[in-house]
């Protein structure tokens, strides 16, 4: 028998290794390019749907329409309506006004100029339109009561979502309504109806005042200015009106006892 060279087992003994890493690399590269690309292409999809959702909510958020409550005046009723975004005012308008006869001349001057005052100042402390006071009066009672509106709402979905809703009705609970006292003057009673909101005026009435004869031009002079007066005040102490001196002292007598009432 012959021996096996050394040398030619050595060399059977390579060839064969070298044959099984060549079997190895050839069946690798099947599974890699495969997983390589699924997951290069689930990753794009995920993060461009991430980036759509926010921005298409985002977008709406603090946008809205608001109207006030009507305003009762002598020539007829007032009403206005907000569009807002992100709490600023972005348009006003009235969608009641006085109408007939010198009502309509009246409106058509005014109403335009509130509702750019409005909209310029971003809040009720706008000043009257000369000629159109009782308008004036009643446009900026219906904008404040707007505006009251819009920052309930706002307080409302802000305590929210901070804590689950359970306290959303917090910022309507905090806006109430209260009557004073009435006040007996010389030429007849005079009784204050006020709304406070967070501890102040959003808006003031009166539910009686003097009537009969004279009376009725000095009420129909002076209880416009006391409210507007009240309000910007926020308390008693406001200026009587010239030329009806017991209605504005009845009127502030009302005012303090529904102040005292509301705890201010």
């Amino acid at each position: 028998m012959r021996k096996s060279h050394p040398i030619r087992r050595a060399v059977l003994a390579g060839a064969a290794t070298v044959s099984g890493i060549v079997l190895l690399l050839s069946l690798k590269p099947t599974s890699d390019p495969a997983s390589a690309s699924a997951a290069g292409g689930a990753a794009p999809q995920q993060t461009a749907a991430a980036q759509e959702s926010p921005q298409g909510g985002a977008q709406a958020a603090g946008t809205g329409t608001v109207t006030g409550n009507v305003a009762q005046t002598q020539y007829g009723p007032v009403q206005v309506r907000l569009t807002v975004s992100n709490g600023k005012i972005t348009k006003a308008e009235a969608v009641q006004a006085p109408k007939g006869g010198v009502s309509d001349q009246k409106t058509a001057l005014a109403v335009p100029k509130l509702n750019q005052e409005a909209v310029a100042a971003g809040n009720a402390q706008i000043d009257a339109v000369s000629g159109a006071t009782y308008t004036s009066s009643g446009y900026k009672q219906s904008l404040q009561s707007a505006l009251d509106k819009v920052k309930a709402s706002g307080s409302s979905s802000q305590s929210g979502s901070g804590s689950g809703g359970s306290a959303s009705g917090s910022g309507a609970a905090r806006a109430r309504t209260v009557t004073g006292k009435v006040a007996q003057t010389q030429y007849g009673p005079v009784q204050v109806r006020i709304t406070v909101s967070n501890g102040k005026i959003t808006k003031a009435e009166a539910v009686q005042a003097p009537k009969g004869g004279v009376s009725d031009q000095k009420t129909a002079l002076a209880v416009p200015k006391l409210n507007q007066e009240a309000v910007a005040a926020g308390n008693a102490h406001i200026d009587a009106v010239s030329g009806a001196t017991y209605t504005s002292s009845g009127y502030k007598q009302s005012l303090q006892s529904a102040l005292d009432q509301a705890g201010g």
